[in-house]
């Protein structure tokens, strides 16, 4: 998978391109482009420049209409003459094969997608042997419908595709062709191994989680980069990876937790993210195990973020599509050290909006739309840390005596 990884070691410089259509309009084109340059930083690119356009929907021969696209290649060539290169373009929405094909023939240059860009980051994150399973097997499925453009062939063992005679050689069939399939029968066995692979792993995660005793299970989930993994280590007292980047998670932390005697299992799961590829969701399913055997999830949100509404949305979507939509749940405001608003004019009467609410305003909304099934803290200055771990306390224990009612709920705090 060596085609679609940016290296860490040299920052690349990149270009980002997105559509402004009757379903985005230009602020919603600008917050997705303010998200694709973060996944670009958190891949090691430097963004120079974005291009947007405006059109009905993208082309389906170059994404962008032929004007942008001489456009995007004119500035590339300017770079060029300044000896400035430009590293690769990559476009907010995933390509099919022939708009790479045509863009790349066009541009000269490294061309990515949102999806490519995304499997590039997980790649670099994956750490355990599940982790790595997954991400090769997203890699290969992305890589599949796409074989026709890939630059170089994929190693094998035995012969090449010769253009002389033999089985392989059909009719008018080229040398081209059979490598091509010769590719995509490699791709398929590779794909298989990996899903026998990754059942394995899941049978024998399946055995830890039954070895866990008759324990609450309460996992942290979300969009990406909300800060799951700050309040894991601040609820847990673990050392669970967490930094300023997508995706700083990819593996499910899982740690025993004990609050006034009552222990309980609290699990850290990758972020969501909008347009997230389909392929990375089910290869991920093992992972997301944890979630959908949870008895509580914890919905954590940056409440600092300008768009923090749609990411409630984009996370909401992706658990019902888990089959999660039902459990008991929660939401977790995090952030609120960083929540900024502007104040209105004694005199002004525009009715307010997510920019010009105060805190304790915003507060009351949410607490009455979920009937005060809501917390607000900031894990990165410990603030309403003690209320979370009441309020945890007291749902854990409820869902306990629920779930084991003739198991006495108190256990031995040291107990393994």
């Amino acid at each position: 998978m060596k085609e679609f990884v940016i290296s860490e070691a040299k920052a690349e410089t990149a270009i980002l391109v997105g559509l402004i259509t009757k379903e985005q309009d230009e602020a919603k084109t600008k917050e997705y482009l303010d998200e694709l340059e973060f996944l670009a930083d958190t891949a090691g690119a430097v963004t120079v420049k974005r291009f947007t356009q405006r059109l009905n929907g993208p082309s389906s021969v170059t994404y962008v209409g032929q004007g942008k696209l001489d456009e995007i290649r004119q500035f590339i060539k300017d770079e060029e003459d300044q000896e400035r290169e430009v590293g690769m373009v990559i476009f907010d929405d995933e390509l099919s094969a022939k708009q790479i094909r045509n863009i790349e023939k066009a541009l000269q240059v490294k061309i990515l997608d949102r999806t490519s860009l995304i499997l590039d980051i997980f790649a670099m994150r994956a750490q355990s042997a599940e982790a790595k399973t997954q991400v090769e097997l997203a890699q290969h499925r992305y890589m599949l419908p796409r074989l026709q453009r890939l630059w170089t062939h994929l190693e094998r063992q035995g012969g090449g595709s010769g253009s002389g005679g033999g089985k392989g050689s059909v009719g008018l069939r080229g040398p081209g062709e059979t490598q091509l399939e010769m590719d995509r029968r490699i791709i398929l066995q590779r794909i298989t191994l990996l899903k026998q692979r990754l059942v394995e792993i899941d049978k024998q995660k399946t055995t830890q989680r039954k070895n866990r005793g008759r324990l609450i299970r309460v996992a942290l989930v979300g969009y990406t980069n909300v800060g799951k993994s700050t309040i894991m280590n601040l609820l847990s007292k673990s050392d669970v990876f967490a930094e300023n980047k997508l995706f700083a998670t990819l593996d499910t932390t899982v740690r025993k937790m004990v609050i006034d005697n009552l222990p309980f299992l609290l699990a850290d799961t990758v972020g969501f993210i909008r347009k997230l590829p389909t392929d990375l969701v089910d290869s991920f399913k093992s992972t997301l195990d944890e979630v959908r055997e949870a008895d509580l999830l914890l919905h954590v949100v940056d409440i600092s973020h300008p768009d923090f509404e749609e990411q409630i949305t984009v996370v909401e979507k992706t658990l019902a599509d888990l089959g999660c939509a039902d459990k008991p749940s929660m939401i977790v405001f995090n952030k609120i050290d960083a929540y900024t608003w502007i104040e209105k004019e004694p005199d002004d009467l525009t009715p307010a909006t997510k920019e010009n609410i105060t805190l304790d305003e915003l507060k009351s909304t949410w607490m009455a739309k979920m009937q005060d099934n809501c917390l607000f803290i900031s894990a990165r200055e410990k603030q309403n840390i003690d209320e979370m771990r009441e309020v945890l306390y007291k749902k854990v224990r409820e869902l306990h005596v629920q779930k084991y009612p003739y198991n006495d709920f108190l256990y031995d705090i040291n107990e393994e």
